[in-house]
Parts: C-alpha cells; sequence; structure tokens
C-alpha cells in the first residue's frame, strides 16, 4: 500500500468531510448537480472573518467598516499570448491588455521551445519579463507553459538523443531559476500520455527519440526533478487533454522525492471544440482526479461561438450571434460547475480573443475587434459579481463585527468619529481571520 503524504492526507480528509472525495461513489444527475451549485460554493469559497476595531486597547463601538475585495483566492485565468502580438493595431493592444486586467488574475505565458528559442541561445526572456512584470504590476498571478513537451522543437538541436535530454534539463534549470519570485507556476510537463504518437514522432523526432531513450515517467520524472531543484517553491504541474485511465496511470507513476510529490497540481485540458461537456461529466472527471490529494487546474478551456467540430479546409470561422449566445449560457453553467468543486483552484480561458486564436476557431472572449462578446460580460458578472464581496458593517459594543466573503484579498475602510483608515487582509480557508484594527 503506497504511503500518502500529510498533505494528501488533509486534502482527501477534506473532500471527503465536503461528501466529494469517493471518485466511485454514484454521481447525482446533471440537474440535480446544477441544482446544488450555489450552495456548493456558499460552502466551499467563502469563509467568515471578524473585525475587531480598538482604540488604546479599548473596544471602539459604532465603528463604520466597508470591506471591499480586490482579489480572488481562486484563480480566474486566460492564456496572454497576445501580449505584444505585432500582428496587432496599437487599439487593439490596449483593449486587449484592458479586458485581461479587467478581469483575470492569472495568466499563462508561452514557454513552447521551438518558438521561445529559435537560435541556440537566445530564448525570449526579455519579452517574457516584461509580461510578467505587467501581470505583477496587476496583481496578476503567472505561469509558464509548457516547460517540456514534444509536439514541436528547435530546429538547432543535436542529432543525439543524449545531448537533447541534457539540453532539456538545462532549459527547464535556467527558465524556472532566471524567473523565481516572478513566475512561480509552471505547466513542466505537457500532454506526456501520447509523447510516442507518430505525429510527434514526425513534427519532433529529436526530441521524441530523447523521450524514447529515457523513457516516457523517467524523462518526465527528471523534468520535475529539475524544476523542484531549480525553485523549490514553485507550483508545479503535469498537464494533459486526456482525463481516461492513461493519464491516472502515468501520475500514479510519478512517486515522491524526499517525501514531497514531483507534482503540486494536476492540469486537465478541456477543449470543447465538438461539443460541451455536460454536467455529469465534469463532476466525474474532478472527481476522478481529486483522489490523488492535489488540486485541480483547469488549464486550457474553450467553447466555441460558432459552428462546433472542425473548421472546413481552407474556410472561415467565424462567430455568430446564435453561438456567442450560447456560449455564454455554456460558459456560465461550466464555470459555476468547476467553481463548485472544492478540488478546482483555477481555471483558465484560451483564447481572449478569436484574433489569432488556437485553430482560428471561434474561442475567444472577445471578437477579432477586441469586442467583448455575451460570454467575456457573464464571466465578468460572476467573478466580479455574484462571486465578488462587498459589505458595509458596524461595531458592537465589543469592537467587533462579523461577514462572510470570498476567499481572497480585501482592503477595509474603517471610520471612527469621522477620522478613516485603510488596511489590507487576506481571508484564507485554513485560518481564523481575525482582524485586527488598532487606532
Amino acid at each position: 500500500m503506497r504511503t500518502r503524504t500529510l498533505c494528501q492526507m488533509v486534502w482527501l480528509a477534506y473532500l471527503a468531510l465536503s461528501g466529494l472525495g469517493n471518485s466511485a461513489m454514484a454521481a447525482p444527475q446533471g440537474e440535480n448537480l446544477w441544482a446544488g451549485a450555489d450552495a456548493r460554493i456558499e460552502k466551499h469559497r467563502k469563509g467568515k472573518a471578524t473585525v475587531e476595531i480598538l482604540s488604546a486597547g479599548k473596544p471602539v463601538a459604532a465603528a463604520e467598516i466597508r470591506v471591499e475585495q480586490v482579489c480572488h483566492d481562486f484563480l480566474f485565468g486566460c492564456n496572454i499570448f497576445g501580449w505584444g502580438d505585432e500582428r496587432m493595431e496599437d487599439d487593439l493592444q490596449t483593449a486587449y491588455r484592458k479586458q485581461f486586467a479587467d478581469l483575470f488574475n492569472f495568466a499563462t505565458l508561452p514557454f513552447y521551445w521551438a518558438s521561445y528559442e529559435e537560435a541556440e541561445g537566445r530564448p525570449r526572456h526579455e519579452y517574457t519579463e516584461k509580461v510578467a512584470r505587467w501581470c505583477k504590476e496587476r496583481g496578476i498571478r503567472t505561469k509558464g507553459h509548457p516547460l517540456a513537451w514534444n509536439f514541436a522543437e528547435p530546429p538547432w538541436l543535436p542529432n543525439d538523443s543524449q545531448a537533447v535530454f541534457r539540453l532539456q534539463l538545462a532549459r527547464i534549470d535556467d527558465c524556472v531559476k532566471r524567473f523565481a519570485g516572478l513566475i512561480d507556476c509552471w505547466d513542466v510537463v505537457n500532454e506526456v500520455v501520447q509523447f510516442d504518437c507518430p505525429r510527434f514522432q514526425q513534427q519532433a523526432p529529436k526530441l521524441t527519440s530523447a523521450w524514447l531513450r529515457v523513457g516516457q515517467l523517467e524523462f518526465t520524472r527528471q523534468c520535475f526533478l529539475h524544476a523542484r531543484q531549480a525553485n523549490p517553491e514553485a507550483v508545479l504541474l503535469i498537464n494533459d487533454f486526456r482525463t481516461d485511465p492513461p493519464y491516472e496511470k502515468v501520475i500514479e507513476g510519478l512517486k515522491t522525492s524526499q517525501g514531497r510529490k514531483l507534482y503540486d497540481a494536476i492540469g486537465i485540458q478541456s477543449h470543447q471544440h465538438g461539443g460541451v461537456w455536460p454536467n455529469e461529466k465534469i463532476w466525474e472527471v474532478c472527481n476522478r482526479f481529486s483522489r490523488f490529494g492535489v488540486p485541480l487546474h483547469f488549464t486550457e478551456v474553450t467553447i466555441l461561438s460558432g459552428d462546433e467540430g472542425r473548421r472546413k479546409p481552407g474556410g472561415p470561422w467565424p462567430s455568430t450571434p446564435e453561438g456567442e449566445i450560447r456560449q455564454a449560457e455554456e460558459v456560465v453553467r461550466f464555470y459555476t460547475m468547476l467553481f463548485s468543486h472544492p478540488a478546482v483552484e483555477a481555471i483558465t480561458w484560451w483564447d481572449l480573443s478569436d484574433l489569432h486564436a488556437w485553430q482560428d476557431a471561434p474561442a475567444g472572449l472577445l471578437r477579432r475587434d477586441m469586442s467583448p462578446k455575451p460570454a467575456y460580460a457573464e464571466l465578468l458578472k460572476l467573478v466580479k459579481g455574484k462571486w465578488w464581496t462587498h459589505t458595509e458593517l458596524k461595531t458592537g459594543k465589543d469592537g467587533r463585527a462579523q461577514f462572510r466573503g470570498f476567499f481572497g484579498d480585501y482592503k477595509l475602510y474603517v471610520m471612527v468619529e469621522g477620522k478613516s483608515v485603510e488596511k489590507m487582509f487576506t481571508l484564507r480557508k485554513t485560518a481564523n481571520n481575525h482582524w485586527l484594527v488598532e487606532w
């Protein structure tokens, strides 16, 4: 029997107490899952805080307090591949950045080796640092994607699988160490389940050869070990579009190193070009992968605002009015279901705009001219409206007042006898959340 870490045991216990930790448990029907979503969100995404106001050590009664949330603890993200895109006019770039910052607190930056380091020894570090610093200035956390993926490869790699493996590990060392403190979350290995498929062997023969020589799991394990050594505080993910037993088998094969798991979270892609996931599938996938005792990140979410399926060769793939209405409805449903499951801690949309979107699909929350689709507006209503806390309080005789809010960062505006003070606090899931303001 495999020994579990303390962290994993705590996480599994939390899921068990939530009634959601046993993947073998029969999942409720979709309608029942939807009907219970708001109650689950209230239970799992909010907590109670006590505000105490003291003056010279004594309680201040009738102090007026305004509570304003400034950021979610939950990660609502998107890839930020359009930032600085030279194909985009200045006005479109300005709109892209504004719409991004208005909605998201999490950004995925591109680290595809083939395009990140087209010439040996000349990686795109300078550009990446600009994007990451722009994000940090706006309170947006960042993730690098991906460090290892053999879908494509730099043209300059040598015809020596041992040398390629060393270069792969050196790349991980360099990127993770260089950006520590600026990018502290990484998709370390991407789509490892089918690393040896014919398409990968054709598109990235040298990387695939190195992977085959070292072995699927050992190659993956070494990538994680190097990332961990380069930044012990980083959040490390394995990421795949597969949600079937082969992905589970890979995860099970990544054993702990010195008592610590190699990965900190499990990435699940959900590109829904061919049709949206029903509630039952959403729930089943979340329950099945929560058994590993780490948080789940839905790393690449796509719901189309045009015809579902795939574009005809050479033909356009437009967003349509009826498709945009459908997309908005499905975005609300998908995000609500994920936000209501306690194992999920991040959702990343893919891509923000239809302009230069993956597969040129109508997958954006924005149109090609950067105008928001209904889905953007509805998601904003959820993230910064329905799931956002702002309230006014007044202390009692004991100088205390309480409220219940969504986990995240808050600013308090306290007014006593015409004088005011501002304080920042964080409402945490695992804290007593006693906020003291001394006058």
